[in-house]
């Protein structure tokens, strides 16, 4: 009997280091896992640290916007897609996607690609999509301000919080003292059938628009800063 209850605890103890041994060549091992294919809703591309650094998601799963590695909310991202994260965990950029025929029977679609400022909103955007009827794709540069863009979240939800007749007040406010962020050009084809280029001012006010209508009419006007044509061609008919 004691021969016996030796060789069990001896057994026991082999059978533990082996498992601590196998085990910890798994653990210290780089595995690569190969798939013909995957069915998956949701996939968050990481850094060693745990830093999250892209993720891809279906529509229903789609996340909020990311700010130094917090979640906030984001309730107008309703599709499917990729966002980009800096080193930083905080959102660059990104690629969204869809797009159905609503109750009516009308196509309702998009794509967008962005690129952001650090520690803020996209400068510069790629679109495409329709609604009622209409066709735009375009590629837009902007501006934005010397300010994080997590304030902009804050007050949002701040403003959000206030009675209703406060709120255009607070948000004037807030601009007031956040300023920076306009769009300065755009190229593309917008509702109506012409393509437009649009270069503007540090106000967001077009300056320059060379544009090509529907009906092949070609059309370049120079404007003030106040939105006066100073200057066309081909001139203007004032007949």
């Amino acid at each position: 009997m004691p021969n016996q209850r030796f060789l069990t605890i001896y057994s026991g103890i082999l059978t533990f280091v082996f498992a601590v041994t196998v085990l910890s060549g798994f653990a210290g091992r780089t595995k690569k896992v190969s798939f013909d294919e995957i069915n998956v809703r949701r996939i968050n591309i990481i850094e060693p640290d745990g830093t999250l650094r892209m993720i891809l998601s279906n529509k229903t799963d789609a996340p909020g916007m990311f700010i130094r590695g917090k979640e906030y909310p984001h309730p107008d991202r309703k599709s499917a897609g990729v966002i980009f994260v800096d080193d930083e965990g905080t959102e660059n950029g990104g690629l969204i996607f869809g797009g159905f025929k609503n109750k009516e029977g009308k196509v309702e679609s998009w794509g967008h690609l962005s690129f952001d400022q650090y520690q803020q909103d996209q400068v510069f955007s790629i679109d495409a999509g329709e609604e009622e009827g209409h066709r735009r794709s375009g590629i837009g540069i902007s501006d934005r301000g010397d300010y994080p863009i997590l304030e902009a979240v804050e007050a949002t939800t701040r403003i959000g919080a206030l009675p209703g007749d406060q709120q255009e007040a607070e948000y004037k406010k807030f601009v007031a003292t956040h300023g920076g962020d306009a769009q300065r050009a755009y190229f593309g084809r917008v509702g109506d059938g012409s393509v437009v280029l649009r270069l503007k001012d540090k106000q967001g006010r077009d300056r320059i628009v060379l544009q090509v209508n529907a009906d092949g009419t070609p059309v370049l006007q120079l404007l003030d800063a106040n939105g006066k044509m100073t200057a066309q061609l081909p001139p203007q008919d004032h007949r």
